[in-house]
C-alpha cells in the first residue's frame, strides 16, 4: 500500500539503474516511488562477473540488494507496468495497470531497451507496412481495419483495448493475460477477441500484411499486427512527453547531468544507448538521482 499518490520523484523502471536513483534521490530526503516488475529486468537472469568490486553474483540478488537499500533510504516500490505518463500542469501524471493514478514532480527513465520481436516469417518483411511495435504510434493508420495484438503483457493488453477505439474489430493472440486483475475485467467486458493459448506461426502478406496464421492451422485477416511483447516500451512512453530520442528512434538523448530536453525528465541506463554494461547504468543512474531530488526540492514540496 503506497503512503501517497503525489510524490517528488517517480523512476520507471526496477533495474540497476532505476535502483541506484532511487538510493541517491530517497538519500536526499524526497519522497521517491520506483515502479515496475523486477523479473523484467535484464539483470534479473544476468550472472555479474565484470562488476567492480563484486564477483560471481546474480542478478537477482544484486536487485533483491538494491531495492532493499532504496526502501531503507526511504523509496517505495510498486510492481505494476506503466500505461500512460504525461504532463499535468507543472507535474507529470502516471497511470499504472491497475488504472492508479499518480504525480510526480519529476521523471526518471529507466526502463531498458527490449523490444520484443516474434521472430516469425512477414515479421521484418512487413514491418512498417502492417507490423509495429507501437500502438500508441500507429493505432491512428487503423482506423476500421481488423487488426491483432500480440502479448500477454500489459502492453499488449493495454493496447488490444486502446486499439478498439480505431480498428474495425481487435484480436488478442496471447498464451494467459498476465496483468492485474483491474485491467483483466476491462479486457473481460470489452469487444476484444481473445485468443487464449496461442502463438503466432507467420505474418502473411505480400507488399502488406493481409492476415496472421496461428500454430493450430487457424489462420486470421487482419490488416495490422502490434507486437506487444513486454511492458510499455519508450516508444510509447516519449509519444506523450515529447522527450527526444535518438535517429533511429531507439534511445533517449540526455546531456551529462541526464537530464532530456524536457524539465523534469530524466533517463538512465540502457534506454540512453550503448554500452550495454551495469557500471554505466549505475552510474547514470547516481547522475539521474541526485538531479531529480535537487530538481525537485526547488520545484517545491507538494502538501
Amino acid at each position: 500500500m503506497l503512503n501517497s499518490t503525489n510524490y517528488d520523484v517517480i523512476i520507471l523502471g526496477t533495474g540497476p539503474a532505476g535502483l541506484q536513483a532511487a538510493i541517491h534521490a530517497a538519500r536526499k530526503k524526497v519522497g521517491v516511488l520506483v515502479l515496475g516488475k523486477e523479473t523484467k529486468s535484464s539483470l534479473f537472469h544476468a550472472h555479474i562477473e565484470n562488476f567492480c568490486c563484486l564477483f560471481n553474483v546474480t542478478g537477482e540478488d544484486m536487485l533483491s540488494v538494491g531495492r532493499q537499500q532504496a526502501v531503507s533510504f526511504g523509496a517505495e516500490m510498486l510492481e505494476e507496468d506503466v500505461l500512460k505518463v504525461g504532463p499535468d500542469g507543472a507535474f507529470f501524471k502516471i497511470v499504472t495497470e491497475s488504472g492508479l493514478e499518480l504525480q510526480g514532480k519529476t521523471l526518471i527513465i529507466a526502463t531498458g531497451t527490449t523490444r520484443n520481436k516474434l521472430g516469425v516469417a512477414g515479421e521484418k518483411k512487413l514491418l512498417g507496412r502492417g507490423v509495429s511495435y507501437c500502438v500508441e504510434c500507429d493505432a491512428n493508420f487503423y482506423k476500421g481495419e481488423d487488426v491483432a495484438v500480440v502479448g500477454s503483457a500489459s502492453a499488449a493488453v493495454s493496447g488490444a483495448l486502446t486499439m478498439l477505439d480505431y480498428a474495425g474489430s481487435v484480436h488478442l493472440i496471447c498464451d494467459k493475460p498476465d496483468v492485474t486483475a483491474a485491467l483483466k475485467e476491462q479486457l473481460r467486458n470489452s469487444n476484444v477477441i481473445v485468443h487464449e493459448d496461442a502463438k503466432v506461426k507467420d505474418i502473411i502478406g505480400q507488399d502488406s500484411v493481409e492476415a496472421i496464421s496461428l500454430e493450430d492451422g487457424s489462420t486470421i485477416s487482419v490488416n495490422g499486427v502490434f507486437i506487444e511483447l513486454g511492458a510499455k516500451g519508450i516508444m510509447e512512453l516519449a509519444t506523450h512527453l515529447d522527450v527526444l530520442l535518438d535517429d533511429e528512434m531507439k534511445y533517449i538523448q540526455t546531456n551529462k547531468k541526464m537530464e532530456t530536453n524536457v524539465a523534469g525528465v530524466f533517463a538512465a541506463g540502457d534506454i540512453c544507448g550503448p554500452p550495454w554494461q551495469m557500471a554505466k547504468a549505475v552510474g547514470e543512474g547516481c547522475v539521474a538521482g541526485i538531479g531529480a531530488a535537487g530538481y525537485a526540492k526547488k520545484a517545491g514540496r507538494k502538501g
